[in-house]
């Protein structure tokens, strides 16, 4: 389904929309939250925030917004709404009794923003009724039936300036530098930022590699005069701080680990992840109006998709691994 710019809105039945945010924050998701409120306050509809995700909606923490609630907000990382993990929402009774308040407060649709687990959620409520849209928003960039989710840019900018700032001093002392990023089961921010940050090895869970042929790498630049490198672990491989000890141990170099952690998480958003957002946050809006549910949006060759959420739970992630040999083509 292709990005629609003509409505029909007395054909809509919806009009109270929730929105929140849940899962691990991601940036961009701000800018998301704004276009929800404001397409939907643009189209005469109420928007109501749940703070705290799926917790929060079983606890009622409810808050109906307007123009001024979403202001200032499109440059902030994190999420204006807070976001929790729920166990209690994985349960029928969790799932059961969060329908049952959207149901006491009118609303009529819920905007979902977050990762894999937040889809299943979304899912769930749409079984008990409730009309449901989801939105990407992760940094992993681990959401099939999409090219990007937000805040997966803006982590790998993160990560580049990282990776710059490490260089110098790694130039400076002459030492092999391993950076551990994040990204769970996922390799993308770790692939992208190694090609785009000139890392001279890149570690992912999706491509199988071995430490003798990353040793042979290091040795091979010494050889031809290198005095400093860099290798980028995905989180998802192992820790970084225990493959340098390894690399330590069978080299003898100096090896210094840093693990970027949270800072991943955080900043201001770049232009592409709030631009991104907002497009989603606004369609998610234009989607409930048209009577659609049970629907995530992505993002293919520049035009937003909508995906059924059984079908984007049940589709395997792939990894473009032409990209993860690129890097390691222009790294020799």
């Amino acid at each position: 389904m292709s990005e629609v710019t003509g409505m029909q809105e007395q054909n809509s039945m919806v009009r109270r929309i929730g929105v929140l945010t849940s899962g691990g924050d991601a940036p961009g998701m701000n800018a998301a939250v704004r276009a929800v409120v404001r397409k939907g306050l643009y189209h005469d509809l109420e928007v109501v925030g749940i703070k705290h995700g799926y917790l929060g909606l079983i606890r009622g923490e409810l808050e109906t917004l307007d123009l001024g609630s979403v202001a200032d907000i499109i440059q902030r990382g994190g999420t204006k709404l807070y976001t929790a993990r729920c166990e209690e929402f994985k349960t029928p009774e969790g799932q059961a009794s969060g329908a049952q308040v959207l149901r006491d407060n009118g609303i009529d649709a819920l905007v979902v923003i977050g990762g894999d687990g937040s889809f299943r959620g979304a899912r769930a409520l749409s079984h008990l009724g409730v009309k449901t849209i989801g939105i990407p928003g992760t940094i992993d960039n681990d959401i099939p039936c999409t090219d990007y989710t937000i805040g997966f840019d803006t982590a790998v900018n993160t990560v580049i300036d990282a990776i710059d700032k490490i260089r110098d001093t790694a130039t400076s002392h002459e030492r092999t530098y391993v950076i551990e990023v994040m990204g769970r089961n996922a390799g993308d921010i770790a692939m992208i930022a190694g090609l785009a940050g000139g890392a001279e090895s890149i570690l992912i869970p999706e491509a199988p590699f071995d430490l003798d042929s990353v040793l042979e790498k290091l040795q091979h630049g010494v050889s031809r005069g290198k005095r400093h490198s860099i290798i980028l672990v995905a989180e998802g491989v192992g820790h970084g701080m225990k493959i340098g000890e390894v690399i330590a141990e069978r080299t003898g170099w100096e090896v210094r680990v840093t693990v970027l952690g949270h800072l991943q998480r955080g900043g201001s958003p770049t232009a592409f992840d709030r631009a991104l957002a907002s497009r989603m946050g606004a369609w998610a809006v234009d989607l409930l109006m048209q009577g659609q549910t049970s629907k995530m949006i992505g993002i293919k060759g520049n035009q937003l998709i909508a995906t059924d959420i059984d079908e984007a739970l049940a589709t395997p992630r792939t990894v473009d691994l032409s990209i993860y040999d690129l890097a390691g083509i222009l790294s020799i």
